[in-house]
């Protein structure tokens, strides 16, 4: 997935979860950050980052936050793009462990139970529910989700538990939003039971899949299957 109108600037300060300060093209502008987690290890004051340019006059902020770099690494932080390259990627053929036949039919935001899963996936033999993280945080090589506790996030795993007990395949599948990591990992000391939670996914017969991602300023595409351990 492509992005227009890219310009680099420095971080300063993050507001709230919603808004951060960045000098851009030498004047300190208010922008939107897309994404709620807490990003500590990226968004340090100094760190050389990505924005996107608005040009509808519309818009309280003129620029969007949506990539840092750390060391020589460029982070992606968009909350909306794991699941555009994942849907992108799907439509290009992404062979998925255990799925027979070639997929027929991608659906977004489909309903099962109490939740609304990222996609429905359909081929001649089989109907599948995926679930999609985006991953930003990375520790000595490993990505690791997730950066903040998420009762959304166990919610969501227990119901693929239930969707594959009902006869779907049922994917969880980790977007790491950089390149040049080991493998992923639960983040267990950040909240246990999403971890639990995802190794119980595990036992039940839901695939739980990580992949890389070729991040640039202005770009970012899901990349390679990486090794998982939970």
């Amino acid at each position: 997935m492509k992005y227009q109108n890219i310009v680099t600037g420095i971080f300063l300060q993050r507001m709230n979860r919603f808004i951060a300060h960045v000098v851009v093209q030498g004047r300190e502008e208010r922008v939107h950050v897309r994404n709620t987690g807490r990003l500590k290890e990226l968004l340090v004051p100094g760190a050389v980052c990505y924005l996107q340019k608005h040009l509808s006059p519309a818009r309280k902020t003129g620029y969007s936050l949506i990539a840092v770099k750390k060391g020589d690494r460029v982070v992606n932080i968009d909350s909306q793009m794991p699941n555009k390259v994942v849907q992108e990627a799907l439509a290009g053929g992404l062979d998925l462990p255990g799925l027979s036949g070639k997929v027929a039919l991608i659906r977004p935001e489909c309903p099962f139970g109490d939740s609304r899963f990222d996609f429905f996936i359909e081929t001649e033999q089989e109907k599948a529910l995926i679930e999609v993280k985006g991953v930003t945080l990375e520790v000595g090589g490993a990505a690791m989700f997730p950066d903040a506790p998420t009762v959304r996030g166990v919610k969501h795993v227990n119901e693929l538990i239930a969707a594959r007990k009902a006869g779907f395949k049922a994917y969880i599948i980790f977007v790491v939003q950089m390149q040049g990591v080991d493998h992923f990992t639960p983040n267990d000391a950040m909240h246990r039971e999403f971890g639990d939670a995802v190794r119980e996914a595990a036992k039940s017969g839901v695939y739980v899949l990580a992949y890389d991602c070729r991040a640039l300023p202005d770009e970012l595409v899901l990349g390679h299957r990486i090794g998982v351990k939970l």
